[in-house]
């Protein structure tokens, strides 16, 4: 329903919406001549939401590039995208790691491909514009990369079955090395979404960088989705992808499973139904809240570099009411969308640099 939306609103911009030569897909995705944004799960509802044009925050909101749309593209779906009239046909990147991959090869000019994707490595010069990540950067203040943040996210897990509904950091480190493979007297299964997914390499992190066991579901399941897991199997999961999913601001996979707490004696949201929203405490929380970020050439978003784009500049420039990582409270703000789709204002908008990946 979400991807129909978003051609039916490019075509009516004008925004040319191309057929696929390389490998036909089962939907759509934009094509931009404007700025192009790649890459996470978990921010790609919001995202996409912002780029298309929403009032879910109770008045319409959409971010452009002055009058030019802008096309996100989600992290599943066909194997091989074109982002720019024109240009070539390149692997989708599946999450986080695979949209920062993207827009570095986007700036270098090196060859682009996805592990597990048939689609050829290619060059992919000027196609990225904005990638879509959940994990942090390793600073370096002399990076090409600006990573600039988003909103600010939480992490949990997601489980079927009853009695493990709290699971604490240590006991999932444990249940990741399958040395404890039962709560509660329920038994557990540990299952984690793809290799690029920015959640899972989080989640990891947050319980102590388990040694995997063998018992580890990895199939290359999406994140942010239960319906791929089954009764006693759990699956990190993104808290806002949660709240979205659930309060129908965005597309449900959440099937029949429940949404877990990984610190004790704090739930991960508050509310219930379409009034479901985050728990701050649970946010703010050291080990599983996290901040998220819009990664982009910090040549164009410098004003004394000779390759400033004051257009994209604009997009992540978060004073102004209509930019992707801007935070208001009123409706009319881009801020007031991403609270819809489960964010929390980011713990700063300092913009960090980063190398290419």
């Amino acid at each position: 329903m979400k991807r129909i939306k978003a051609v039916a609103i490019c075509t009516a911009l004008g925004v040319a919406v191309a057929g696929l030569a390389f490998a036909a897909p089962s939907y759509a995705d934009p094509v931009s001549s404007s700025y192009v944004l790649v890459g996470s799960d978990t921010l790609q509802d919001s995202g996409n939401a912002l780029a298309n044009g929403t009032s879910v925050s109770g008045t319409g909101v959409r971010v452009t590039a002055g009058n030019s749309a802008i096309g996100s593209f989600d992290a599943f779906g066909s194997a091989a995208i074109q982002t720019k009239p024109s240009g070539p046909y390149f692997a989708r990147p599946a999450g986080s790691g695979d949209g920062v991959k993207a827009l570095s090869r986007s700036i270098d000019g090196g060859l682009f491909s996805v592990s597990g994707n048939a689609t050829p490595a290619i060059t992919i010069t000027g196609q990225v514009d904005i990638a879509r990540t959940s994990s942090g950067p390793v600073a370096n203040t002399s990076g090409a990369l600006a990573y600039v943040p988003y909103g600010r996210d939480a992490l949990s897990y997601a489980y079927v079955g009853t009695g493990l509904g709290e699971i604490t950091a240590a006991q999932l480190k444990s249940i990741y090395e399958c040395t404890l493979t039962s709560i509660n007297g329920a038994a557990v299964t540990p299952v984690l979404p793809q290799a690029a997914s920015g959640t899972r390499k989080f989640f990891l992190t947050a319980i102590g960088n388990p040694t995997l066991g063998s018992c580890v579901v990895q199939n290359g399941v999406a994140e942010n989705d239960g319906t791929v897991i089954t009764a006693g199997q759990i699956i990190p999961f993104s808290v806002a992808s949660w709240i979205a999913q659930s309060n129908g601001a965005g597309q449900d996979r959440t099937g029949s499973a429940l949404l877990g707490s990984a610190v004790a004696g704090v739930a991960p949201t508050t509310g219930t139904g379409t009034t479901l929203a985050p728990n701050a405490t649970y946010y703010a929380n050291a080990t599983f809240g996290r901040d998220t970020y819009l990664v982009v050439e910090f040549a164009r978003i410098s004003s004394s570099n000779a390759k400033y784009d004051p257009a994209l500049a604009a997009l992540v420039d978060s004073t102004k009411a209509k930019s992707l990582t801007n935070f208001g409270a009123t409706a009319a703000t881009s801020g007031a969308v991403k609270k819809k789709f489960g964010f929390l204002a980011p713990s700063t908008t300092a913009v960090t640099r980063a190398n290419l990946t």
